[in-house]
């Protein structure tokens, strides 16, 4: 018993020994990881990354939207479904360590020409038979190579890739609805902007014809200053149309028929400023489309070696045993029949299937490996992008402040000048209003950016789905 045990145990390091030849172990490739955010080169490994998001977004509005996606989000759905595809294909590539059981019953009804057996006459023998069967076959192939195991590892690694989508879905639904809720804020903020210029012009179109009245103005400026308010008005249905644009959109990203969205003011949101990045090779930790595209290079290394295993024997035993008998009534009585088949079967011709899968193996695993460093750039490029959004803007912010300081303060001048003075015209006016309308709707999407940038910079630093 202890001689058939050691034998087992050198059986199975014997194979294991013969794995190793012909399959690799997986090793993470070599990629250039470090220096990836322009202009950033701190050594602080704290980032944003593993904020939880309800921390980020201090708007309760905006988390409750948020949850609502990450509930009903169909996109996040699908990849949860695609998740369960992966783990039905691993428990298949486990399974096949195991023997294949199959059980068949059968019966066979037979019947000879007496012509065509070409018997002498007088001879009378029953020309139709019966046979009935009853068998249980199994076959088992010993994974000498490592082709199994290499498609299990491989099931495995397609399985957590899988995973990764469905992280990198959530994270780009989140950022997602935070911007598609932040654009709406930004479009009331307009719209209530522009109302206000409407007001105000209209005002303007009684002042000036009052003016007139009084020899002040001529009609020139009264008929200018209705241009003016008209200019202001035909922006308010294109502003509203976006508006309800930008709520369908959202009621699709939430799961949703169209409709309103309940939201809070564009003035309440204050854009989170402890921007920490950590190293850029956090990336290949934090963020979950390059984890993806890592384990996608790993499930494409994994068959490879799989293709390479085709090149060698594969040992296979089978077996098959059940009763058998010409006769129903005696069935059960001595009708045990089995046979045990044990095969080498080598490959020799195969009209050039092994070599183009090997090919095309190899061939996916460096499309894989160039997926997997495009990932990682565009990561990068997109942490950088986003710090430049949020510097840019915050640069504009109290500068473009002030120049609505300075505009409002023109219109006020230019139109107390235009009443008590006549080395003015509404010319002036005009052209200081039209000013100070597009200074302040400047503002609102600098402010947009802003908080926008924020988001963007999360999302691309991998936040969102831990």
């Amino acid at each position: 018993m202890k001689f058939r045990y050691k034998h087992s145990i050198l059986i199975g390091f014997a194979m294991l020994s013969l794995s190793a030849c012909v399959t690799q172990k997986y090793t993470r490739p070599q990629v250039n990881s470090d220096g990836l955010y322009r202009d950033n080169n701190t050594t602080d490994t704290t980032t944003i990354a593993d904020l939880p998001w309800k921390q980020l977004f201090a708007d309760t509005t905006l988390q409750s939207l948020i949850q609502q996606g990450i509930n009903q989000n169909l996109d996040l759905k699908q990849a949860i479904e695609r998740i369960k595809i992966a783990e039905a294909t691993l428990r298949q590539s486990r399974a096949a360590f195991l023997p294949s059981l199959q059980a068949d019953v059968s019966v066979t009804d037979a019947k000879q020409s007496a012509s065509a057996l070409n018997f002498p006459a007088g001879i009378n023998i029953n020309l139709e038979t019966q046979t009935y069967r009853a068998a249980v076959s199994t076959a088992w192939e010993a994974d000498i190579w490592g082709k199994l195991s290499s498609a299990k590892r491989a099931a495995f690694a397609s399985l957590l890739q899988s995973d990764a989508a469905r992280r990198a879905v959530q994270t780009q639904l989140i950022a997602t609805i935070a911007n598609s809720y932040y654009t709406l804020l930004a479009l009331d903020k307009q719209l209530a902007i522009t109302e206000q210029t409407v007001r105000i012009r209209t005002q303007d179109v009684e002042t000036m014809r009052a003016l007139k009245e009084g020899a002040i103005v001529n009609g020139a400026a009264v008929v200018q200053s209705e241009a003016n308010l008209y200019a202001a008005q035909v922006t308010l249905p294109d502003l509203k149309r976006s508006i309800k644009e930008a709520e369908n959109a959202l009621s699709v990203v939430l799961a949703v028929a169209p409709g309103a969205i309940n939201r809070t003011s564009l003035d309440q949101q204050v854009a989170y400023s402890n921007l920490q990045t950590g190293v850029s090779a956090q990336l290949l930790q934090n963020r979950p489309d390059v984890i993806a595209a890592e384990l996608g290079f790993r499930s494409a290394f994994e068959n490879t070696n799989v293709a390479k295993t085709y090149f060698y024997p594969a040992l296979t035993l089978t077996a098959t045993g059940g009763l058998t008998s010409l006769q129903l009534s005696n069935f059960f009585d001595n009708s045990i029949f089995y046979n045990l088949v044990g095969g080498l079967t080598q490959p020799i011709f195969a009209k050039g299937a092994n070599k183009a899968r090997l090919r095309t193996a190899e061939a996916n695993q460096q499309i894989a490996f160039y997926n997997f460093q495009q990932t990682l750039l565009t990561g990068g490029q997109e942490v950088s992008n986003a710090l430049y959004a949020y510097q840019t803007a915050a640069e504009k912010e109290a500068t473009r402040a002030k120049q609505i300081e300075s505009l409002t303060k023109a219109v006020d001048f230019t139109k107390e000048l235009l009443r008590y003075s006549s080395s003015t015209n509404y010319t002036d006016v005009l052209t200081s209003e039209q000013s100070l309308l597009t200074a302040q709707l400047n503002g609102i999407n600098d402010k947009l950016q802003k908080l926008q940038s924020v988001v963007e910079l999360y999302r691309a630093l991998g936040g969102g789905w831990k």
